[in-house]
């Protein structure tokens, strides 16, 4: 196999990449390696890794892949981050550092998926020192003398201008950058302007408005939009924030095609642990198709508790009996299933940092129905900070969720003797007088 050229071109007032003379516009994610062929299937034709070796296929094995399915690779190489603890004023480090990814690029320059290179993801978090950019710019050099067919990025978090400043400055070498913005991209053309930055970028992370930006309940917890307003959010940001860029603006990696554990297990992803496909996967295919989806999942609207909504700060007694109803439009709506669980909130002491590994809490009540199963009855848990979960499920593999945070209090001592004489009389009731 022999590479790819892949260049970045300026003409007529605008940056272009090609790929071997034709023109290669990114339409493309961030993939876990069990969902590529899906990415293709959905109309992409690239994705991005945040490293060459994830722990279960090498570099060379996911390129493989992509190849097989059509798709090019922006390959990440992992660089220690400063917040992670690694000192970039530590010369014998970084120079280690430095040969281990000279054999990552000699291993895989010569691979025709390969699109560009990756130099980090969020080097910019909560660094301190600059030295990590002279690590990138000693590596973007590397790089361009190994490999002469391949462009050079780096992921940032945001699009600060003193940040952008920075890195242009000390990365001279760098082809493009990358910027990584959620609820935030609307900002990204001011933030152009006034960082001054006239060079070519890709958006390398996308989609849903992050648990950082959102509203938060009076006790501190993220609420996260369903899958619905999730949709229209990727739709809108995708055609007003990307798409509408055609001057500057490379293309787009969306985060993630895959799922993963942050803050909830929907937030980020486009698929279910279990699969099923959501609104949002589709939105983006018909967003890179322009051919709209044969079967549309089921859209929702707002999840209530007792007549609340997430932004009402649902509170709850233990033992509480809840009702809760979810708003669901489909085209044959007695075909859906559904699926509701309450699960814990993360323990904060457990959050993750920057999209670092989250565990993922634990169920402590669910129950399935189809009819009528928009709407449950269910008793309060334990006193603690939970979420209530609904799953919306069609025969053709789709999905839509919504959940709602709930503080759950202790009972109070009147409360408990309401109950304790409940039960009593639940068990002996009185008899009836003759």
């Amino acid at each position: 196999m022999k590479p790819s050229k892949v260049e970045l071109n300026y003409r007529n007032n605008k940056f272009q990449l090609t790929v071997d003379n034709q023109p290669f516009y990114i339409n493309g994610a961030g993939v876990d390696f069990g969902s590529i062929k899906s990415l293709a299937d959905f109309g992409g034709n690239a994705f991005r890794t945040w490293r060459v070796n994830n722990g279960e296929k090498s570099g060379l094995e996911i390129l493989d892949e992509a190849h097989q399915n059509g798709l090019m690779v922006c390959m990440g190489l992992e660089i220690e981050r400063e917040r992670h603890g690694f000192d970039y004023d530590n010369q014998q480090a970084v120079a280690e550092q430095m040969a281990a990814i000279k054999k990552d690029i000699l291993m895989l320059k010569d691979h025709p998926a390969l699109l560009m290179w990756g130099i980090g993801n969020e080097l910019n978090l909560r660094h301190r020192n600059p030295k990590v950019w002279d690590a990138v710019e000693d590596i973007a050099q590397m790089i361009h003398r190994l490999d002469p067919n391949h462009p050079v990025t780096t992921m940032l978090a945001g699009a600060e201008p003193a940040v952008v400043e920075t890195v242009v400055a000390r990365c001279p070498s760098l082809d493009l950058l990358s910027f990584q913005l959620y609820g935030e991209i609307d900002q990204l053309p001011r933030f152009l302007s006034d960082s001054g930055y006239a060079g070519a970028y890709t958006v390398s992370e996308w989609g849903a408005t992050g648990h950082w930006e959102v509203e938060r309940t009076d006790w501190n917890r993220p609420i996260e939009p369903n899958s619905s307003e999730k949709a229209r959010d990727y739709s809108q940001r995708y055609r007003d924030y990307i798409q509408a860029d055609s001057y500057q603006c490379l293309g787009a990696f969306v985060f993630l095609w895959g799922q993963k554990q942050e803050r909830t297990p929907t937030w980020y992803g486009v698929f279910l642990e279990s699969g099923e496909v959501s609104e949002s996967a589709q939105m983006m295919q018909a967003l890179w198709t322009e051919i709209p989806p044969a079967h549309p999942v089921p859209q929702v609207g707002q999840l209530k508790i007792n007549g609340l909504t997430a932004y009402d700060h649902v509170r709850l007694s233990q033992g509480d009996v809840a009702h809760a109803v979810i708003e669901v439009s489909h085209q044959d709506e007695s075909t859906l299933r559904y699926h509701w669980e309450i699960m814990h909130e993360v323990d904060r002491a457990l959050e993750s940092d920057g999209g670092d590994f989250e565990p993922t809490p634990d169920v402590v009540w669910y129950v399935s129905a189809q009819r009528d199963g928009h709407r449950i009855e269910f008793a309060a848990p334990a006193a603690g900070e939970y979420r209530l979960f609904v799953y919306v499920v069609d025969i053709h593999g789709g999905a839509a969720t919504a959940n709602l945070p709930i503080l759950v209090k202790p009972l109070s001592m009147a409360g408990r003797l309401i109950k304790i004489k409940q039960t009593i009389m639940k068990k002996w009731p009185r008899k009836k007088s003759s």
